[in-house]
């Protein structure tokens, strides 16, 4: 039964030793080990409060992108409605300067066809002039050919203009 219980001096020694092994621990690792927990502690804290900053600060770079994005939209749309008011007024100019100019091709052709019509009158006039005297000189020159003839013109010509 010995074996079963112990004797006074090895509880006492037990216990200096458990007693002693307490101090030791306390004095040397205790302290640091409870350093190093808070410490870890500490890191963690400041990790998760760093992650939460970090989440606010993806919010509102979120909330500025969105805000930047559809201010953008918005430039694009004006800047379009912008381009397509110049494309109009671009297709109206080209479209006057196009009607003016064929007004003006439309009232220069008039204009030469015009003169060409007189040309070709006064051409037409000048023509008929000439074969009229060239028949007036053949009919002359036919009826005066004898002396009779040519008296009696005369005296035809001064009857008609005497009465």
């Amino acid at each position: 039964m010995e074996l079963v219980t112990p004797g006074l001096g090895l509880i006492f020694w037990t216990s200096v030793v458990f007693l002693l092994l307490i101090f030791l621990l306390k004095k040397f690792a205790w302290s640091p080990i409870l350093k190093a927990v808070d410490d870890r502690n500490k890191s963690i804290d400041e990790a998760l409060s760093s992650a939460e900053k970090a989440k606010v600060e993806m919010e509102q770079l979120s909330a500025n992108n969105e805000k930047i994005i559809q201010e953008a939209r918005i430039e694009r749309d004006s800047i379009i409605k912008e381009a397509r008011a110049v494309k109009e007024n671009i297709i109206s100019e080209a479209k006057s300067k196009a009607s003016s100019e064929a007004e003006k091709i439309i009232l220069s052709a008039k204009e030469q066809i015009t003169n060409e019509k007189m040309k070709a009158m006064v051409e037409l006039k000048n023509e008929i002039a000439d074969i009229s005297i060239q028949m007036a000189e053949k009919i002359i020159k036919s009826e005066l050919k004898d002396v009779k003839s040519q008296k009696k013109l005369i005296e035809k010509t001064l009857k008609n203009q005497t009465n």
